[in-house]
């Protein structure tokens, strides 16, 4: 084997629609120095047997119930050993057998996270999305999407795993501490993965997108650093929540993402 180690991450719940096609894209990989990992939340539906079909190629997994999302992340982060971490979820697949083989191409220890543009599926047509790396605006948004994020398992062990008490935006606040501890990252123009909008982070309606933003809100004040950004941010949230508003009244089913541009 030669190249970094990578971890493959799907957390599941009941996902017996999309899983066969997340677990498929990666045990098709024709890179081998990864490993697959499954940490299902005690599903009830089809999805224990769909694992239970590819066991044989799945390097561990578990089902038992967990305390939501970040917690079952880093239920995988305990497991994992590889020398970098990708989740994808159970909604998610790998572009091509031969991505993981190309991605492996770009890693090296002189980086803690390597950002790949992930497509967006939106009714059967693939959306490229940004891969901003970390920067002056990683303060306001996240810039990325967590499917093609390789993070190395290092920076887990300096800056700590997903905080459990966020619902939906536990990926933002562990970007956020990852900027104020000063990783190094890389941005490439390369897609990695397609996430499918159907998750919890892609609905549409204004009490989903106000509680998507209360918790961005709370990832700024929580990792805010200094008096002068604390202000910043009052202003900002004062201004962004009206702004965002309006712009639903005007279009109701337009698809706001974490990684939406700075305004």
């Amino acid at each position: 084997m030669s190249g970094k180690k990578i971890s493959i991450i799907t957390i599941t719940l009941d996902a017996e629609r999309y899983l066969e096609q997340t677990i498929a894209s990666v045990v098709n990989q024709t890179y081998t120095n990864r490993e697959y990992i499954i940490v299902d939340g005690g599903s009830t539906d089809g999805t224990l047997d769909i694992i239970k079909k590819y066991e044989s190629e799945i390097d561990n997994w578990i089902s038992e119930p967990d305390n939501g999302i970040a917690d079952a992340m880093n239920k995988g982060i305990d497991l994992a050993t590889g020398d970098y971490i990708l989740f994808l979820h159970s909604d998610d697949y790998l572009v091509n057998s031969s991505v993981l083989e190309r991605a492996s191409k770009y890693l090296g220890d002189r980086f803690d996270i390597f950002f790949f543009q992930v497509l967006h599926d939106i009714n059967g047509q693939n959306q490229v999305s940004s891969n901003r790396p970390l920067g002056w605006l990683t303060n306001f948004k996240m810039g990325s999407c967590h499917q093609g994020q390789l993070c190395s398992r290092k920076l887990f062990q300096r800056i700590g795993k997903f905080d459990t008490s966020f619902k939906i935006d536990m990926d933002y606040d562990l970007i956020m501490r990852a900027y104020r501890a000063g990783a190094s990252c890389n941005s490439v123009n390369m897609p990695l993965a397609v996430m499918r909008l159907i998750g919890i982070s892609s609905r549409t309606d204004w009490k989903s997108l106000r509680e998507r933003f209360d918790e961005e809100r709370r990832v700024h004040f929580k990792n805010c650093t200094t008096i002068w950004m604390r202000l910043l941010y009052i202003f900002y949230w004062m201004m962004y929540l009206p702004y965002r508003k309006s712009l639903h009244a005007l279009n109701p089913n337009k698809r706001v993402f974490a990684l939406d541009s700075f305004i």
